[in-house]
């Protein structure tokens, strides 16, 4: 399961690297924020309009499918470092030391490997769509109102990319962390104790008054 985890930073070259990339990968969540804020409105649009004119929006289901990948996608990398995917807390949290960092290691360069054959695949999808000189540079389009889908594909290989790139910094710690032997490295999200989360939300909300 997901648990809550901290990313330590310090003057390094890594922790430098991370808080760049943690910035474009705020920006992608946020924008897959204002995506699913949309598909919100176009909700209310559509359904007033059925209900008070008879008239429900045009190409919704179209709208939904274009905007999905952008909802589903592009938040994975900032999620990534925040240690919020699915995984096995019970089992990493029993582990220690360098054993520790080495099975994150490997999970992670499995994650790696996995991420960097889906730009490739998904690559080679978006280009299949993809054509400047096609009506609105699109080979295929939805059904309804025919909506171009290469935005849809593109932002797929691009959020794997950056999910690629998320990978290969915390290869670099945790490879770091095992080397060295360090208790508390930077740039890899540490799972917190009950106790420490505790204090995190506490913090948050005295932040918030």
């Amino acid at each position: 399961m997901a648990g809550s985890a901290s990313v330590l930073s310090d003057d390094s070259l890594l922790s430098r690297l991370d808080r760049r990339l943690e910035r474009v990968e705020w920006t992608l969540a946020f924008i897959a924020g204002v995506f699913t804020f949309g598909l919100m409105v176009l909700a209310v649009v559509s359904v007033t309009g059925r209900n008070g004119f008879n008239e429900p929006l045009r190409g919704y289901v179209d709208w939904i499918e274009a905007a999905m990948p952008f909802i589903a996608i592009l938040g994975i990398s900032y999620v990534q470092r925040q240690g919020g995917h699915i995984r096995m807390d019970i089992v990493v949290g029993a582990l220690g030391g360098r054993v520790l960092w080495l099975a994150e290691f490997l999970t992670t360069l499995g994650i790696f490997i996995l991420m960097v054959l889906l730009v490739w695949g998904t690559w080679a999808h978006f280009d299949r769509s993809f054509d400047f000189g096609a009506p609105n540079w699109s080979r295929d389009s939805s059904i309804d109102i025919g909506l171009p889908i290469w935005p849809s594909k593109l932002v797929v290989p691009i959020a794997f990319a950056v999910m690629s790139l998320r990978c290969a910094l915390q290869l670099w710690g945790y490879g770091r962390a095992f080397w060295l032997g360090l208790e508390r490295p930077v740039a890899v999200p540490l799972v917190m104790s009950a106790a420490e989360q505790a204090a995190a939300e506490a913090e948050q909300i005295r932040g918030h008054d």
